[in-house]
């Protein structure tokens, strides 16, 4: 028998408050901490990971390099290595550069409410996915992504078309505060 994967519940300060097996969470729309990984190469392109068709929800959609929920006693930059290992087939160094909370309908009749911890790295090489994860992948500029985003939504989670503009803001906002 498979042991079920549990998520961390919260509050909107990000104090835990119990766990819940994921899945039950989901039908349930409890608020839960997760994160989201976002590696950019040296030309500033994004990693985009195309989901796998059988995933839980969101299959076949192009999302951030790569996501998921940490689990009990696992800070936010040891979830983050351990699943882009799991997806990608690589690590590299991370950040926590910022949390947002959202709420979304999903697919399948569950709901995605996450205090969603956004983390930053930067890698060169060519990914090895995890074909049971990720469907296929890509380096993507973000002028692009930003162009693609409203013409075609349908093509993207849920998650990474609210983050976008964030990390977009948040990396404007690092460059332009960058000491000359």
């Amino acid at each position: 028998m498979q042991n079920k994967e549990h998520v961390i519940l919260v509050n909107k300060k990000d104090e835990p408050t119990g766990t819940m097996e994921k899945m039950e969470a989901h039908e349930k729309g409890l608020l839960h901490r997760a994160f989201s990984v976002f590696v950019f190469n040296d030309k500033n392109e994004l990693m985009l990971q195309q989901r796998a068709k059988n995933k839980y929800h969101s299959g076949g959609l192009w999302t951030n390099t790569c996501c998921s929920h940490q689990q009990a006693g696992e800070s936010n930059l040891e979830a983050g290595k351990r699943r882009l290992l799991e997806e990608m087939g690589f690590q590299t160094d991370l950040f926590d550069a910022f949390y947002f909370i959202y709420k979304s309908p999903m697919d399948r009749g569950l709901t995605e409410h996450e205090l969603d911890h956004v983390l930053i790295g930067y890698y060169n090489g060519e990914p090895r996915i995890n074909p049971a994860e990720a469907a296929s992948w890509k380096w993507q500029s973000m002028d692009s992504i930003k162009a693609d985003l409203p013409r075609q939504p349908e093509r993207y989670t849920e998650w990474f078309k609210i983050c976008f503009s964030q990390v977009w803001n948040f990396l404007n906002k690092k460059q332009n505060t960058a000491p000359s």
